[in-house]
């Protein structure tokens, strides 16, 4: 099931482009950063493929794969700051949220938001959702646009230049991030468990 939505989503990728040129890189690369799960991994590499058949040039095809990240990220910020900060205000506590969390991530956005963002937009998964928490904890904008491009330009740089080097082999990226992914995945499922225990610990002993 997972190959076929791989194999599907890789096919969509690949026809965008094809038709685009260097809007359909944009085009995807802000679709994944607005919090939508459509790999880079898989849009970058290709565009690099591109590349080494001579269709465009390494750099831009990174430049048009960071722009895309910034574009996709301003609406997912905003939608974390003006949507997702009211309704975890609202209802947060049936999540085990409280405004207390809130001050939290507030306090560690204004003081690690840049290291955050950019670790984050190196990182697969991740990569794709960071913007909307930032928005929530209302990091500065200017900050966390100049740190999604500080850190979204060397991950598009790096897909491209595997995707060029490998040719006609690129596909084989995706299996390798495939792993990774899972990985990412499963560390990120064991934080949620720890959450969750950490604040119903927390219930109890008051």
């Amino acid at each position: 099931m997972v190959t076929r939505i791989l194999e599907a989503l890789a096919g969509f990728v690949i026809f965008v482009i094809s038709s685009l040129g260097l809007p359909g890189i944009v085009l995807l690369m802000a679709i994944e950063s607005a919090c939508i799960p459509l790999p880079s991994e898989v849009i970058m590499p290709f565009s690099g493929y591109l590349v080494s058949k001579g269709m465009h040039s390494l750099w831009e095809v990174s430049l048009a794969g960071a722009f895309g990240c910034i574009v996709g990220s301003i609406p997912a910020y905003y939608l974390g700051m003006h949507g997702g900060r009211p309704l975890i205000e609202k209802y947060g506590k049936y999540i085990l949220m409280s405004r207390h969390d809130l001050d939290l991530a507030d306090r560690w956005f204004t003081r690690h938001g840049e290291a955050t963002v950019f670790f984050a937009r190196l990182l697969p998964v991740i990569r794709t959702f960071i913007a909307f928490p930032a928005g929530v904890a209302r990091m500065d904008m200017r900050r966390f646009l100049l740190y999604t491009f500080a850190g979204s330009f060397p991950w598009c740089l790096g897909l491209a230049y595997l995707g060029m080097v490998l040719g006609e082999r690129w596909p084989t990226l995706r299996e390798y991030f495939h792993r990774f992914d899972l990985l990412i995945g499963a560390v990120l499922v064991a934080g949620v468990v720890w959450y969750v225990y950490r604040h119903l610990k927390h219930r109890v002993t008051e």
